[in-house]
């Protein structure tokens, strides 16, 4: 008796807290040959981050001449004392923060709109601005703040800068310690600003259509969200309280078997 209500007993905890399957474990599980080729003929290798408000970009302007390039420059420097003109550290270039209307304030040029341009529709645009006044100019972008987010079943949420301005899904996902086993692979939140209002989408990343999709390269300020599967939920709520229940359970079962016994 003690044997069937110990095995009973067991068994509604596996039932309860079993293991997750493989199958929503593994990443990609369903991508083969065929998809695989299918993938490569849409793929989108050419992406490029847009700006978008908040950014705080680095814009040099350099050239053959030194001095008909220098007005396009702000540098910020540090001296070595109050009222000295000696230079205490390397100048370093102004960032230009991108507004709440999407324009930067440029010297002598005045605002110009970079929002929703890519860095390279950013430099011709310049580069066209520029031209009244310079020959042949070499403009430079980089990013300053470019960040994403991961929370919830990863091994270490938190908010991520990124270096080189192109980061996919697998890339922050990498970044934050990949998921746990509890993560729901098949139901990833994507959530970004496009021009004040936020965006929601749902990825499955056990499918191959994560890889065409148009976000799988993240955007900055992007926030990732995994969310937990059952099993971390029901670990999350009172354990002790459901053990509770399912002892008493199993106890009741095991009069009501010895009584019709």
């Amino acid at each position: 008796m003690r044997n069937f209500s110990f095995l009973f007993f067991t068994l509604l905890i596996v039932l309860f807290t079993g293991c997750t399957s493989q199958k929503k474990i593994a990443y990609f599980y369903g991508v083969d040959e065929k998809s695989v080729a299918n993938i490569n003929q849409s793929f989108t290798k050419g992406h490029e981050a847009r700006i978008c408000t908040g950014d705080m970009l680095s814009i040099t302007v350099s050239g053959l001449d030194p001095e008909a390039v220098a007005p396009f420059n702000l540098p910020l420097v540090s001296y070595a004392n109050p009222g000295s003109t000696q230079i205490y550290a390397s100048p370093v270039l102004q960032s230009y923060l991108v507004d709440i209307n999407g324009y930067i304030n440029f010297p002598i040029i005045g605002p110009i709109k970079l929002v929703g341009l890519t860095k390279s529709e950013a430099i011709a645009y310049i580069s066209e601005l520029l031209s009244p006044y310079l020959k042949n100019a070499i403009i430079t972008i980089q990013f300053l703040n470019y960040k994403v987010t991961v929370l919830g079943e990863v091994l270490r949420p938190g908010q991520y800068s990124i270096n080189n301005e192109r980061v996919t899904v697998l890339d922050a996902l990498g970044l934050a310690g990949d998921m746990t086993v509890y993560g729901k692979r098949e139901n990833v939140l994507l959530i970004r600003e496009n021009f004040g209002k936020l965006e929601f989408v749902r990825l499955n990343l056990n499918s191959e259509d994560v890889f065409t999709s148009p976000y799988y390269y993240l955007q900055q300020n992007d926030i990732l969200y995994v969310e937990p599967n059952v099993v971390r939920s029901i670990s999350a709520q009172n354990i002790p309280l459901y053990l509770s229940t399912i002892s008493t359970f199993a106890t009741l079962v095991t009069v009501i078997y010895s009584v019709t016994k």
